[in-house]
């Protein structure tokens, strides 16, 4: 069966989000974490491979399978070419043969035992600085580009660049052994790995660009692996209750954020109707669960500001003021200008869009903001509040000019249509 190109291209995104890091993962335990890029060379060439052949031959009954296959062999093409593998090339090659016996596809016994949780532990090694692993955990595991984590740092797509090869440079002269960490050090890479489904959550939420607004597949396994860590004694605490009560709670929402014609409906649009109740409820539990500590987190801010959302009647009826000290109380442990930008949305509520833009201007000129289109979006959309449509109408534009999905640019453009 030969499948559409469209077709295989989405498969093809689909086992690079889901196997690919556990392909690697396989192949750094093997060859050693020196070898780290070489083990990412030789799954991003399957990757390839797959999708110039799938394209004209079709896919294979275990996709999954076929990619390990030939990452396996690539391996070992590379072993009698490089003079550092070639003495361990009897043990390389055995290892992988053990590792395809279970149809052909990667495996590893552990107590945590799902293998992109795995691979995700081993690359939060506390060696490694903080940034620099979460960057690492997100290209390797999460299957995230160079932009994308840009993005989710706010920052340039070089500082992401540096900060991967300053990972792999130390792992290579530090001799830093990739491996899953005993039970009792699970708890000292935890905050990382929280930080890392966090980030998977919010770009599978609000996606920058393509043609989606939503990327429920990111959500979904950021949900699917907070869930293994609250259910597991070794890694369960109320922060990742925290985190997993926010998620359930935003995620609630999902289905409301983009209507029937596929349209970005913003949440005083949203038919509340559609939220998923179960969801609504699975989160609150999970919020009195994150509780039982005496440390507050901003996971713990964020989601009672989700809770907040989650049970109001309506936008209008929303408790305003208690978003706006939340926000207070979040600024005060993570500054951050998009937090920020948030607190000005929610000042704008309680004291009027001239208030929310004063928010806003103060803090307009701050380099992580200049090509964020939410704050110019928010700009248009207080000023077109505030009455001034020519004000709105420039900022709808800048907005319009940075990089964003198109129901997101479909939203701008009728924005801009009703400022004239």
């Amino acid at each position: 069966m030969t499948w559409a190109a469209p077709a295989v291209d989405g498969l093809i995104d689909h086992l690079f989000r889901h196997q690919a890091g556990q392909m690697v993962a396989m192949l750094t335990r093997i060859f050693g974490a020196e070898h780290l890029p070489l083990a990412e060379e030789v799954v991003q060439e399957s990757l390839l491979s797959a999708l110039t052949l799938w394209s004209f031959h079709g896919v294979p009954e275990n996709p999954g399978g076929w990619l390990f296959r030939v990452a396996r062999n690539k391996a070992l093409d590379q072993l009698r070419r490089q003079a550092s593998l070639k003495e361990k090339e009897p043990q390389i090659a055995a290892a992988l043969r053990f590792a395809a016996v279970d149809d052909d596809e990667p495996h590893f016994a552990h107590e945590l035992r799902d293998d992109t949780l795995q691979m995700m532990l081993m690359c939060c090694h506390p060696a490694i600085p903080e940034e620099s692993r979460i960057a690492l955990t997100l290209k390797t595991v999460g299957g995230f580009s160079v932009e994308e984590i840009a993005r989710a740092f706010l920052t340039q797509k070089s500082t992401i660049a540096q900060r991967l090869v300053r990972a792999k440079r130390l792992i290579r002269e530090q001799g830093i052994v990739m491996e899953i960490p005993p039970r009792e050090e699970l708890p000292s890479r935890l905050e990382s790995l929280l930080k890392v489904l966090y980030l998977m959550f919010n770009e599978g939420y609000s996606a920058h660009e393509g043609d989606a607004l939503v990327r429920g597949d990111l959500c979904t396994e950021a949900i699917r692996l907070c869930t293994l860590l609250v259910e597991h004694p070794a890694t369960v605490s109320p922060s990742a209750h925290a985190l997993l009560a926010l998620m359930l709670l935003q995620s609630a929402r999902l289905r409301a954020r983009v209507d029937a014609a596929g349209e970005l409906a913003i949440l005083a649009e949203q038919d509340r109707s559609l939220w998923d109740g179960p969801a609504i409820l699975r989160g609150m539990r999970e919020l009195d669960a994150s509780a039982a500590g005496e440390r507050l987190t901003p996971y713990h801010v964020e989601a009672a500001l989700a809770a907040c959302h989650a049970v109001a009647p309506s936008f209008e009826e929303t408790d305003w003021p208690r978003i706006v000290s939340l926000y207070d109380d979040l600024l005060a442990m993570q500054p951050s200008p998009v937090v920020a930008l948030n607190r000005a949305v929610a000042v704008a509520m309680v004291q009027g869009p001239a208030a929310g833009i004063e928010a806003i201007e103060s803090m307009a000129a701050a380099d992580s903001l200049r090509d964020y289109p939410l704050l110019s979006s928010t700009l248009g959309e207080l000023f077109l509040r505030d009455g001034d449509r020519e004000k709105a109408a420039e900022h709808f534009a800048r907005a319009l000019e940075l990089p964003s999905t198109m129901p997101e640019k479909r939203f701008l453009l009728r924005k801009l249509e009703s400022c004239r």
